[in-house]
């Protein structure tokens, strides 16, 4: 596949709808196998470790996920939209590069100066006192800052080669590590542990190719390059852009991503705080009831978006209908889905949880069986969520999205279930359940914002489809 056409900074047509269908699809492929791969490196990391060493994996992982969602995500966005923006308009690229490798480079300082201040608690108190852990979390954080901008610049430049050769790599190098470990070669927590570190670190070999192939294309364009805007025009062009047509766009996207890591990482943390690494290893298990089909159903929710979009503007007269019934099949594919995991766990779903991630836990039908009702509730959010978004309804769901993140933290540490583990199960169901029923009644009941509807095939949309693709991968 073709990761872009046209000359950089000459002007390039939008794709048409069928590329950007293929574009769709390539990204799901991409993004899904990466999703397999980097589930396989628990797996193994599951087989191969005792259970307070592999929660303590569980535990780092979701501590670098979050603190990367909420530092880096941002960023991306930004060299998404802009560069996406200006290769349309053939404008020159330099302006949004060197905004947001300053604001990168200062938020990878601030992370720095915060996590070695914050060594102590850190490192004693989330990661149990070992040391190794919290040089991993150290360095995956800042390599993950270059990570994220390369995986901003690919997107921006239409380099979805490049792009999903990024994600896959960071899951290969990841994997390799924990097979390692399993074959015997490498030995003992910290290798394993290393391989998240090393991730983005040898992804980052990709990178050369985007800005070799860049630098090329920069010199046999110069001579044809139109004449710059002048200062003030291409500063009146970012404003406009970046706040009148993106910013609070860009923004409520970052909220929605945000409450998804908490939705899927807080229940490890919290369990690892009041419990100890075993049982946040045990929930963040549980918990991949419904990480695993969220990933698997990335393609359904990535392609779902463009289509509601093109009915949402469309003035034909069954376009609404046709909207409302794409929505209902969906939500109906989901209950099937869910009836049938649920049939599963009721005949041998904790003999397959120990098949999958050994028989170092027993785990608990009924929690299962929570969980399960749960993820078929978060995958209809996901799926509401996407109509919301189509119908310029972006804002009114990230108040939402961030609303029932807050209510499932806050659930965690009120004793009115005296199991932990259980008060995360509960917790999960009743969160994706308020949130179904608050973002049903977003798209039920639309008032959109002007700006919050992106255009079919605009970068504002690509950036909504990247943003459910690349997450946990």
């Amino acid at each position: 596949m073709s990761d872009t056409n046209g000359s950089d900074g000459a002007g390039k047509a939008p794709a048409s709808s069928a590329d950007y269908g293929k574009t769709a699809s390539f990204l799901a492929v991409g993004v899904g196998l990466t999703g397999v791969i980097t589930y396989a490196y628990f797996l193994i990391a599951s087989h191969t470790l005792s259970k307070t060493d592999y929660g303590q994996i569980t535990v780092l992982w979701s501590a670098v996920f979050i603190t990367i969602s909420a530092l880096y995500r941002p960023i991306e966005q930004l060299l998404s939209r802009h560069i996406s923006e200006r290769m349309v308009k053939g404008q020159p690229l330099r302006e949004p590069m060197r905004v947001a490798s300053t604001i990168q480079l200062g938020l990878s300082l601030l992370f720095t100066v915060l996590a070695l201040a914050l060594r102590g608690p850190i490192q004693n108190s989330l990661l149990d006192g070992n040391e190794t852990l919290y040089w991993v979390f150290f360095t995956s954080v800042l390599f993950y800052a270059a990570s994220y901008f390369a995986r901003g610049f690919l997107a921006g430049m239409q380099r979805f080669g490049l792009f999903v050769a990024l994600i896959l790599s960071e899951s290969c190098f990841r994997t390799i590590f924990a097979v390692l470990v399993a074959i015997s070669v490498l030995s003992g927590q910290s290798a394993v542990a290393i391989g998240i570190t090393a991730a983005p670190a040898l992804s980052l070999l990709v990178v050369p190719f985007a800005f070799a192939r860049r630098a090329q294309r920069d010199k046999a364009a110069a001579a044809a390059a139109p004449a710059p805007a002048a200062a003030g025009d291409e500063e009146a062009g970012d404003e406009a852009f970046s706040f009148r047509h993106g910013g609070g766009f860009a923004a409520a996207v970052f909220l929605i991503m945000f409450s998804e890591q908490a939705f899927l990482n807080a229940g490890p943390l919290i369990m690892s705080g009041l419990q100890g690494a075993d049982k946040a290893g045990y929930i963040f298990n549980v918990l991949m009831l419904a990480r695993a089909p969220l990933q698997l159903f990335q393609s359904v929710s990535t392609s779902i978006l463009p289509h509601l979009t093109s009915l949402h503007t469309s003035e034909d007269p069954d376009a609404p209908r046709e909207f409302a019934h794409t929505v209902k099949m969906v939500l109906l594919g989901i209950v099937a889905f869910t009836a049938l995991v649920t049939v599963v766990v009721l005949i041998a779903g904790p003999k397959c949880m120990q098949i999958a991630f050994g028989d170092k836990f027993t785990y608990d039908r009924l929690g299962l069986l929570l969980v399960t009702f749960g993820m078929g509730l978060y995958l209809s959010s996901v799926t509401v969520n996407q109509a919301c978004v189509a119908q310029g309804q972006v804002r009114r769901a990230a108040v939402r999205w961030i609303a029932c993140a807050g209510i499932f933290i806050a659930w965690n540490f009120v004793p009115i279930v005296a199991d932990e583990s259980r008060r995360v199960e509960i917790g999960f169901l009743l969160a994706a359940g308020v949130l179904f029923a608050l973002l049903y009644w977003v798209y039920r009941r639309p008032h959109a914002h002007k700006g919050d509807t992106p255009r079919p095939g605009s970068p504002e949309e690509l950036e909504a489809r990247l943003a459910i693709l690349d997450e946990n991968v």
